[in-house]
């Protein structure tokens, strides 16, 4: 799968196919600029990688992205490894508007008491 990812125009179709589901091989070289051949040699890698789907209707191939191979890279590999600093800035921020609340509620309480210097 990394193999087809690694090609910037098989991640073109994949973004087309994303922002537009089910296009035809004749819409897919139209919007990717690339001709039929080519861009039939590219959807049969990001196929064969399970990236892309082809449901054949009549006489028309439609081709869907297939986001789960992804979705599941990013939970293994890319997850794991955000997790960590993800839940310490979570627990910072937390920690700095804590504080910052107590800062306000203090001054309010100075603010309003005519004793306080």
């Amino acid at each position: 799968m990394f193999a087809a990812l690694a090609d910037a125009t098989r991640r073109l179709l994949l973004d087309t196919l994303f922002a537009r589901r089910g296009l035809t091989l004749g819409e897919l070289t139209a919007t990717a600029g690339l001709t039929r051949q080519a861009t039939s040699k590219h959807l049969a890698v990001l196929e064969r990688a399970g990236l892309v789907v082809a449901i054949q209707r009549g006489r028309e191939k439609h081709h869907y992205l297939n986001s789960a191979p992804i979705a599941g890279i990013v939970a293994r590999w890319i997850g794991k490894y955000e997790r960590g600093p993800v839940l310490t800035l979570a627990d910072l921020e937390q920690t700095l508007e804590g504080d910052s609340d107590e800062r306000r509620r203090g001054l309010r309480l100075r603010d309003d008491d005519p004793h306080q210097p």
